[in-house]
């Protein structure tokens, strides 16, 4: 035996038995048809990798934006919290101190905000507005010559976060007199 050749022996398979010796144009009727099954075959299977492919490129979309929008929430409890440390320079701003005290206290207290602003965070506008359930918390009721459920005192102000409401502004509404 040559040292190029196999100890491999080729056995044929009955099925390609039978082909071999059909008619040829039986044989070439067959070929064509197993062609067809392939191509066929292959059809099936790149439209099955590309659904499939499709699928994994709108999962990472989809899972991209639930993350991002994840992270942009995650803060919410935290600046929260830091809504409050606004609220307590309000109310150090009512009292009389030194000027410079004050004009500290002042820019202390726009720094933060504007920090918190570029994150999302928005104040909701109260005083004068229709009184909406969803962005504000009757606390009580005043009299008044105007129109009926409309805002007339901002008690505590009130904080979006990207849309979402992180604390309603606690107000008073007109009613009647």
């Amino acid at each position: 035996m040559d040292e190029n050749q196999s100890d491999i022996e080729i056995v044929p398979d009955e099925e390609s038995d039978a082909v071999n010796s059909l008619d040829p144009a039986v044989r070439i009727q067959k070929l064509k048809d197993d062609l067809k099954k392939s191509r066929d075959e292959r059809g099936d299977y790149l439209a099955g990798w590309q659904r499939a492919k499709a699928d994994l490129i709108n999962y990472k979309k989809d899972e991209g934006k639930r993350l991002e929008e994840f992270a942009r929430f995650a803060t919410g409890d935290l600046i929260g919290d830091i809504t409050q440390v606004l609220d307590s320079f309000d109310l150090a701003l009512k009292h009389a101190m030194p000027k410079d005290v004050e004009q500290g206290i002042i820019l202390i207290r726009s720094q933060l905000e504007d920090t918190l602003k570029r994150r999302g965070l928005e104040i909701i506008s109260a005083l004068g507005q229709p009184f909406d359930p969803s962005r504000h918390e009757s606390v009580g009721e005043a009299e008044s010559d105007g129109p009926e459920g409309m805002v007339s005192e901002e008690l505590q102000k009130g904080y979006s976060l990207n849309g979402k409401v992180i604390r309603p502004a606690r107000v008073k509404i007109t009613k009647k007199q």
